[in-house]
């Protein structure tokens, strides 16, 4: 008897795309971002936490976290969902406490851009 397993994470599927994405172009990626973000999913539990390191090498990309990002961002599921897909502004979400950013706020403006180019 297996506990149920919580409902999968939407944004599990961008961490992929992101993760791919540093695999084919991390070189570029790298030039575009120029640093390690921190992702926290608020409602994703442990499997929410996600590593985008776009400052060493030809890139990163792995779960859990990195104390030493230069920028974290906490969102739930669904607005990070949103915001990959352009239905959710960022800035907007960031004003509507949607979005919340630790560390360099200039890198998370390169995010938008970041995500585009992962899909």
């Amino acid at each position: 008897h297996q506990a149920p397993r919580l409902r999968a994470m939407k944004s599990q599927a961008l961490f992929d795309a992101m993760a791919a994405a540093v695999k084919t172009k991390g070189a570029e990626l790298v030039k575009m971002g120029g640093a390690v973000f921190q992702f926290i999913v608020s409602d994703g539990g442990p499997e929410g936490k996600f590593t985008l390191d776009l400052k060493n090498g030809t890139g990163d990309a792995k779960k859990g976290e990195d104390p030493k990002a230069d920028c974290t961002i906490t969102i739930a599921d669904a607005d990070l969902v949103a915001m990959a897909d352009g239905t959710l502004d960022g800035m907007q979400a960031f004003m509507g406490g949607k979005l919340k950013i630790k560390g360099n706020m200039m890198l998370a403006q390169k995010l938008a851009a970041i995500l585009q180019a992962a899909k």
